[in-house]
């Protein structure tokens, strides 16, 4: 705490001292006064990175509590209004003109401008996380006397044909909702609080224009990718219907949500003939990992060496990627894995994430070492993720038989194109949940979000049934109006397999739909993407990068027009 209150001396000093505007504005001094800001945000976020990391693989009171003290001591920092005050000072008189400068002083300025109100506000919502995020870690499903993970959940959604225990396990799992509902109603309204001191309707729009996105025009990419995917997913919805209804021994009519295999129907149902799992259920995964990014130039067991990647009680169940000090690379992934397909993807999504992280330029001002954007990174994650699911993929890692890939491209193809359909579809719920909760979170948040699944998703709700189901999903808790970003991802993802299998591969080489051993791929993404980190406003760099714009179009060649 001390170093804290040094550097926001020497700050004040540098501030008070230096009256003469053509002294304190000009880009020298902007260059002191930002080294001067990041030397204290690194060292009050390394320490709380950690304790993060450490809650996530050991959750209990005493280490959510020093998360959110870590936290708190961020807020008290990044809150002060005198710094806003010489950013703002520096932004409004434009005197910073070098490119990289004035990006990094843009950066500076929205993540100050984020905090910008009573510190006591900036508190309560980070103790209020902690402890949402607490509840979520310790809860797991109850059903006929057992503990479900929520692994053991997907596990039965996806083989059981049991309709009392899979009802009886959905609803056992959506049991979380109950738990943490009205913590999310308060934390949506201290945020939209937060957001109304510092000028915005909302805190959804806060937060999408702090990161650099127009909220209209978001809006206006989902109608578009609405129009773009609904015919086709009605086409493969009803053929998703007829299967999931024959396995269940069911009519279509009576399908539920418990029965698409997933506890949200944010993946496609393993309805096909390809079994995925079966490639990698005799595997190590985590080695056919590591093996795969050193084929392409991109080694990640420095990595893999700082990361907790399998199961263990009061753990975290889901997956995430932290760089914890960006200067010494200390990135680290946290998973469950076990050896399936899901986690094949999982693990190659989240080390997407990783080498991401790892390979900014060392050259570029602390805060610029980070992504173009929230969903760049995504779309690397993504872009290495779908491989999984790519015969041509598993038979460069796993030698499978030629024979048996032509055998099941075409369904495997069909897998994939209806996962992204899927998901696509879902993420319209994500989007469009948050967007009118945070306008009104008084309203009938349960009938919201069954309107919304039933118009995107074309799933019914159960008869009678007036539950808190959307608190069962964690992202609307903890990473609150992130989720469209996942979208923006795949848009992205499919526009840099676009660039690189058309300019970077020759179509002759047997890699072209694996990148296998080609590591002109990993050269590529460390200049073109990683090395930039947030040195470009994101659309400038994906323009650099591909040559074009962000566009949906490659997304549609993909996946909707083939």
């Amino acid at each position: 705490m001390k170093k804290i209150i040094i550097v926001i001396v020497i700050l004040s000093i540098i501030i008070s001292c230096t009256h003469k505007e053509e002294v304190i504005l000009n880009e020298q001094d902007f260059v002191i006064f930002a080294d001067s800001i990041e030397k204290e945000l690194r060292e009050l976020s390394v320490p709380w990175y950690k304790q993060y990391f450490e809650a996530s693989i050991n959750s209990n009171e005493e280490n959510w509590k020093k998360v959110s003290d870590y936290e708190i001591a961020y807020n008290k920092f990044v809150s002060n209004p005198d710094i806003y005050k010489k950013l703002k000072e520096y932004k409004d008189k434009k005197v910073v003109t070098n490119d990289i400068q004035k990006r990094r002083l843009e950066v500076l300025y929205n993540e100050f401008l984020s905090k910008q109100a009573d510190t006591n506000l900036l508190n309560e919502i980070s103790k209020m996380t902690s402890e949402i995020e607490k509840k979520y870690s310790q809860f797991r499903a109850k059903y006929n006397g057992k503990d479900y993970t929520d692994n053991d959940v997907e596990e039965v959604l996806k083989k059981s044909t049991n309709q009392q225990e899979l009802q009886g396990v959905w609803e056992a799992h959506k049991n979380i909702g109950s738990v943490v509902s009205q913590d999310i109603i308060s934390i949506v309204k201290k945020r939209n609080e937060l957001a109304k001191k510092l000028g915005y309707n909302n805190y959804h729009e806060m937060s999408l224009e702090l990161s650099f996105q127009d909220p209209k025009e978001i809006e206006k990419l989902f109608d578009e990718l609405d129009n773009l995917t609904r015919n086709e997913f009605i086409k493969l919805k009803n053929e998703i219907d007829v299967k999931l209804a024959e396995k269940n021994k069911i009519k279509v009519e009576e399908l539920k949500p418990w029965h698409y295999q997933n506890r949200f129907f944010q993946e496609a149902p393993q309805i096909w003939e390809v079994d995925f799992d079966k490639y990698y259920k005799n595997v190590d995964v985590v080695k056919l990992t590591i093996d795969y990014y050193n084929s392409i130039g991109l080694p990640i067991d420095e990595i893999v060496a700082k990361s907790d990647l399998y199961e263990k009680p009061n753990k975290n169940q889901h997956a995430y990627c932290i760089n914890i000090d960006r200067i010494t690379k200390d990135i680290r992934v946290l998973c469950n894995v076990k050896p399936n397909a899901r986690w094949m993807e999982t693990m190659l999504h989240e080390y997407g994430h990783a080498l991401y992280e790892y390979h900014y330029a060392d050259d570029l001002p602390w805060s610029l070492k980070t992504p173009a954007h929230i969903f760049t990174t995504e779309a690397i994650a993504m872009l290495f993720g779908r491989f999984a699911y790519k015969p041509e993929w598993i038979q460069s890692m796993l030698n499978i038989p030629q024979k048996e890939v032509k055998s099941i491209s075409e369904t495997a193809f069909k897998i994939l194109k209806t996962q992204q359909l899927v998901f696509s579809r879902w993420a319209q719920v994500m989007y469009r949940f948050e967007k009118s909760m945070y306008a009104n979170p008084d309203q009938d948040l349960n009938k919201l979000w069954w309107d919304l699944v039933e118009k995107y998703q074309m799933i019914k709700k159960p008869e009678g049934r007036n539950m808190p189901d959307w608190a069962s999903k964690i992202h609307i808790a903890t990473s609150p109006c992130y989720y469209h970003n996942y979208l923006l991802g795949e848009l992205l993802a499919s526009q840099l397999y676009h660039t690189i299998t058309t300019k970077l591969i020759s179509k002759d080489s047997p890699n072209l739909n694996s990148f296998h051993n080609e590591k002109s791929v990993g050269k590529y993404l460390i200049e073109n993407v990683f090395n930039p980190g947030a040195k470009y406003e994101w659309n400038t760099m994906i323009e650099k990068a591909t040559g074009e714009k962000l566009t949906p179009k490659y997304y549609a060649e993909q996946f909707v027009n083939r």
